[in-house]
């Protein structure tokens, strides 16, 4: 064995085992997100409008670690609390299934008052009547709905609070009561408007309503007091939480909610799985029955792939100290689609390692030859891909960040396995005299086919569909977009027994929800038993009040939230103008690199014609299946781009080649030779990649449903754009006629 070839397996053997440490064990190298172990997702919105230009500075960042506070005395384990932009944070709580106490707990403001009470009859009959003194307020207690004058300036407030705490009240009641301590000003505060209002009631207000209102007896030196109203235990431990972490700066709204419940992340978890162990026996058995050895090499780089990029998301945390490494639904998607792409690079060293041979060439030769002419396409198509991914990445939020990431260490892993791993195996089998000949199966061989004589149909039958699609789009309006673009509300119950539609609409509508739309949905396995999923979509955030209203109805039936997603309609925009800058970088991107590749700019603006072509043939075709248009859909249109593209460069790459050896041909006859040359190459990625895609969209589950029939459509798109669209653009365009 060579020098050379001994560094190479080194450098493979080395990249292997720290992939495998880095791997293993994975529930502990690799946390999993909240779309698959539970949890909230939480974009909240720091309103800023009252105060002072002053107090605004810093506002966020104090409601920021308020927040902090409160979660980690809430004891959430690795929860994510991070500022975005002037005035949005950003929270995560991987495994909270308490959804509306966690809300109340994070977003109340926790503003403490005490308030003297106006002990005037006849004011306070006038004041229910509208005539309020002026310098007082009308509030009614929460007990009993008393009507009550209270000062508006508020003798002490919960600046003057030392600590707050859950203690029971000494009453027959045995009632759970939020007791005070004051700091020594706020104690000495306290004991003198005691003192001097004896006989008068204080109230204790709390955020603008009133707990408590007792009669002050005498002082109260000892700088203590207490807050009763009813609490629950869980009612007073959260109010003595709040007030004891101290209070929020200013008021703060819920602007985007993902909550995943624990059953939904385990059938996610089990979905996904099963969808990618389904793709990849079939990927795997494709390529063995197909390339015989050749396969089996090119299976062997598939799981060295699957275990660099495993190896990268347990890196993560070394490499970037704080950041964790998250396996999100998508992100397993990412992996299963990462591995579906990396086929497409060993498919064209195997087919130009065949063409090698067929011209004669010995077995050494062609392996060698075979590696150094297919190089130039895999570089080229896996980056612009990359491009694609990278724009993804920058733009996207949440989960579409888990699949941006670990498709962009798919491709790199693809590259190196592709080039580097499968090309050691050959030549350790070639140097110990074990591989003598590389049979192959042929379902596709040679073809003459005038692709170019065609376009004039096949430009009309694109622009049918993709107007007819357009049609369809704009005449839906709105109501194409998921909650992620146009705002709302979505939420996901699953019922013991198969529930009456009719009856969870009239149970929506007893409580004012007329504008609900209803969806059984496929049944969910918990262990052994089967569980019925609704989905719910509303315009306005109802989900407590149907949560209530459900169990009512329903009460033998063991609701249990699966998911709850709420965006409202500025984040709703804001998503929607990140999609698009992601989209039209990206094709940017793409058109400058292309461009500069291939020194034709008429190469770049056809291929990137024919990014928007699939896209747009997508888009029809979601509109057209009543499928709505959601972050999942978008991050499927730029995996079209990145994918589409790679069929184009390998045709781009071949004719680039031809033009030097065949100098005589025209650019029709360049273009058409070349794409006959290359069509069993795209056939045959495309119909494997599809092989993943056909299962992440049968077995996927109804999360990646969007996602994998947009991929479907697109990909076949993209083969059909390569060829029929791509080509005789380049060629109607090209001012010459030859290259």
């Amino acid at each position: 064995m060579d020098k050379k070839l001994t560094t190479r397996v080194i450098i493979v053997l080395a990249v292997l085992g720290v992939s495998l440490f880095f791997s293993f064990p994975l529930d502990k190298r690799i946390n999993l997100g909240l779309d698959l172990k539970g949890g909230m997702h939480l974009v909240l919105r720091v309103d800023t409008s009252k105060l002072s230009d002053e107090a605004k500075k810093d506002a966020t960042d104090r409601a920021l670690e308020v927040i902090r506070n409160r979660i980690d005395e809430f004891g959430v384990r690795e929860p994510v609390i991070q500022k975005q932009g002037d005035d949005v944070i950003v929270v995560q709580l991987p495994g909270v299934t308490d959804r509306q106490r966690a809300l109340e707990l994070i977003g109340k403001t926790a503003f403490l008052e005490f308030k003297l009470v106006l002990d005037d009859v006849e004011k306070t009959k006038q004041a229910v009547a509208g005539t309020i003194p002026e310098g007082y307020d009308l509030k009614n207690t929460g007990d009993d709905n008393e009507p009550l004058l209270l000062e508006k300036n508020a003798v002490l407030t919960g600046e003057a609070l030392k600590t707050a705490f859950v203690k029971f009240s000494s009453s027959q009641f045995n009632e759970p009561v939020v007791a005070l301590q004051f700091n020594p000003d706020g104690a000495r505060k306290f004991a003198e408007i005691t003192e001097k209002n004896v006989g008068k009631r204080l109230a204790i207000v709390l955020d603008g309503k009133i707990k408590t209102a007792p009669r002050i007896r005498e002082a109260i030196p000892s700088g203590e007091a207490e807050i009763s109203g009813r609490f629950s235990v869980e009612e007073a431990q959260d109010t003595a939480l709040v007030l004891r972490v101290g209070a929020l700066p200013a008021p703060m709204y819920v602007e985007e909610e993902r909550t995943v419940g624990p059953l939904l992340g385990q059938d996610s978890i089990n979905k996904g799985v099963k969808s990618s162990i389904i793709g990849g026996t079939l990927l795997f058995g494709f390529m063995a029955l197909y390339y015989l050895l050749a396969g089996v090499i090119a299976n062997i780089a598939l799981l060295f792939n699957l275990f660099i990029i495993l190896g990268c998301l347990g890196m993560l945390p070394m490499l970037f100290p704080g950041v964790s490494a998250t396996l999100t639904l998508p992100g397993i998607a990412g992996i299963a689609l990462s591995l579906g792409m990396a086929v497409d690079a060993n498919v064209l060293i195997n087919e130009r390692i065949r063409e090698e041979l067929r011209e004669g060439r010995s077995l050494r030769a062609a392996i060698s030859n075979g590696y150094g002419k297919a190089f130039s396409a895999i570089f080229d198509s896996n980056l612009t891909t990359l491009i694609a991914a990278l724009f993804l990445f920058w733009f996207g939020t949440g989960p579409i960040r888990g699949f941006a990431v670990t498709l962009i260490i798919g491709l790199m892993a693809s590259m190196f396995t592709a080039i580097v791993v499968t090309r050691v195996i050959f030549e350790l089998l070639l140097a110990a005299g074990w591989l003598k000949k590389l049979p192959m199966l042929s379902l596709i061989g040679q073809t003459k086919f005038d692709f170019i004589g065609k376009r004039r149909f096949f430009y009309a039958l694109s622009l049918i569909v993709i107007v007819s699609g357009l049609v369809v789009f704009f005449k839906h309006g709105k109501q194409s977009y998921g909650i992620d673009f146009k705002g709302g509300q979505v939420q996901e119950y699953s019922f013991k027994n198969q529930p009456s539609i009719d009856k969870v609409r009239q149970a929506l509508k007893d409580i004012n929800v007329n504008d609900a739309q209803v969806q059984q949905l496929k049944e969910i396995q918990q262990e052994k038993n089967s569980r019925y999923a609704v989905l719910i979509k509303t315009s306005e955030n109802k989900s407590d009040e149907i949560t209530k209203q459900l169990k009512t109805v329903f009460p033998e039936d063991d609701l249990q939230v699966l998911k709850v997603e709420h965006v409202g309609p500025i984040a709703g925009k804001h998503l929607q103008a990140k999609a698009i800058k992601a989209l039209l970088w990206s094709l940017v991107g793409i058109l400058v690199y292309v461009a500069f590749r291939f020194k034709h700019i008429n190469f770049a603006i056809a291929g990137v014609i024919a990014l928007f072509h699939d896209i747009l043939v997508a888009l029809g075709f979601l509109a057209m299946t009543g499928r709505e248009i959601d972050l999942l859909s978008v991050t499927a249109f730029l995996t079209i781009a990145g994918y589409s593209i790679n069929d184009t460069i390998v045709i781009y790459d071949r004719v680039r080649e031809n033009a030097k050896l065949m100098r005589k041909l025209s650019l029709l006859e360049l273009i058409n030779l070349s794409v006959n040359q290359t069509l069993s190459r795209t056939l045959l990625t495309s119909g494997v990649t599809l092989l993943m895609v056909f299962a992440i969209l049968l077995f996927g589950g109804e999360v990646l449903g969007n996602f994998a029939f947009t991929l479907l459509v697109g990909f076949v798109s993209g083969v059909y754009s390569t060829v029929y669209i791509v080509s005789p653009l380049v060629l109607a365009w090209s001012r010459k006629k030859t290259f």
